[in-house]
């Protein structure tokens, strides 16, 4: 019973083994924070939406990138546009809730809402999205 439950919680007591050693040498934890790629139809739409981003706190920085060309299928049918792409620093705890409220306020009826883990960087910086970006 006793080694059932040391496995049982090992990744448990691991995440709260690399927490307290990032709490006490000030170390990254990878994984911590993310960058989400929105995609926006006009530089106009890129903004309200990143406005309403850091109005929710969902993200310490947004960067609105310019116009770029895209090449994609939509139902059935290779399509081109141009679009605005915002790139979304904030923690990795908010993605699911950043998701959702950019679904409830885009216009596209699929937006492009994806994210990847940041792994290194900057450790002032990666300090910073932590602290200006609250906690569930």
């Amino acid at each position: 019973e006793v080694l059932t439950l040391l496995v049982l919680t090992y990744p448990l007591l691991q995440g709260l083994a690399v927490q307290l050693h990032s709490a006490v040498t000030g170390s990254y934890i990878p994984g911590t924070h993310s960058i989400a790629f929105v995609n926006c139809l006009n530089e106009q739409i890129a903004r309200d939406i990143a406005r309403a981003i850091m109005d929710k706190k969902l993200a310490a920085y947004v960067n609105i990138l310019p116009k770029s060309s895209a090449l994609y299928f939509w139902k059935g049918e290779l399509e081109e546009s141009t679009e605005i792409l915002l790139l979304v620093k904030t923690r990795t705890s908010k993605i699911g809730e950043l998701s959702n409220y950019v679904r409830s306020i885009h216009p596209f009826e699929t937006p492009e809402i994806i994210s990847l883990p940041i792994d290194q960087g900057n450790p002032l910086y990666l300090r910073w999205i932590g602290e200006s970006v609250p906690r569930d």
